[in-house]
């Protein structure tokens, strides 16, 4: 297990997905990192995180899809904010010092999540985590719902997030000249 960078108050760490499970080690687990967002706690697979950080300014930008509250520099490279209170349709929020950056994968695209707080990484038994379907059609951005010894936990699949003309149009305004 390799420890990722972070600079908020939650250590996070890569898992080998072989690790997670063997032939005799029982059953099967997947890691997640719990953050909450508007009161709700949903999780994302550590395989997906790639750092944790304290937020910082956000520079609109121009013609990006609404789903983007706009860019940060992390370490030189320009990553986008996804809007995830606008996406689970929660109030919108001012950005607060104490809010935390989850910086995450989105299959070839970095990207950064604005959340609450990042709170713990929990290791979820497969056999209790439910499948989106069972919330409706509201749940397209859920992999799954968990159950946990101190209640659920929304399963965020970050590939998902951005449809594919919001991907094209993401790209457009980042190569777009200042």
């Amino acid at each position: 297990m390799a420890t990722l960078h972070t600079s908020a108050n939650v250590a996070v760490s890569a898992q080998n997905p072989s690790a997670a499970h063997s032939a005799d080690a029982g059953p099967r687990t997947r890691e997640v990192l719990v953050f909450e967002l508007g009161g709700q706690r949903y999780g994302l697979p550590t395989a997906d995180v790639r750092e944790l950080v304290r937020a910082v300014a956000i520079t609109p930008l121009p013609n990006a899809p609404a789903a983007i509250e706009g860019v940060v520099n992390v370490r030189g490279r320009v990553l986008p904010v996804l809007d995830v209170r606008a996406r689970f349709r929660l109030p919108a929020k001012a950005l607060d010092p104490s809010d935390h950056f989850i910086v995450a994968s989105a299959g070839a695209r970095g990207v950064i999540l604005r959340v609450d707080r990042a709170s713990h990484l929990a290791l979820i038994d497969e056999a209790s985590v439910q499948p989106p379907q069972t919330l409706g059609p509201s749940a397209t951005y859920v992999a799954g719902v968990a159950k946990l010894a101190d209640g659920l936990v929304l399963i965020h699949d970050v590939k998902t997030f951005l449809s594919a003309a919001e991907a094209a149009s993401l790209d457009e305004a980042l190569l777009a000249p200042a």
